[in-house]
């Protein structure tokens, strides 16, 4: 089950996605999973915003190039 953030009044994308996932480099993936929510560019309180989890970046081996 996905998370969930209840907004309280006065918060944006870029306050959510710091609040939820600690930077706002993640504003993005928030957004995409809330597509109806898009009109609200500073949210009132009490709506609920899904959060999913961040997926994580695959790291890959060192390349050929420096080993």
């Amino acid at each position: 089950m996905e998370n969930v953030y209840k907004t309280v009044q006065g918060d944006t994308w870029d306050l959510i996605a710091k609040k939820v996932y600690g930077s706002e480099i993640h504003l993005d993936h928030l957004m995409k999973h809330n597509f109806a929510l898009l009109d609200y560019f500073i949210f009132p309180a009490g709506i609920q915003v899904l959060t999913p989890e961040v997926p994580q970046k695959k790291v890959k081996g060192i390349p050929e190039w420096r080993k």
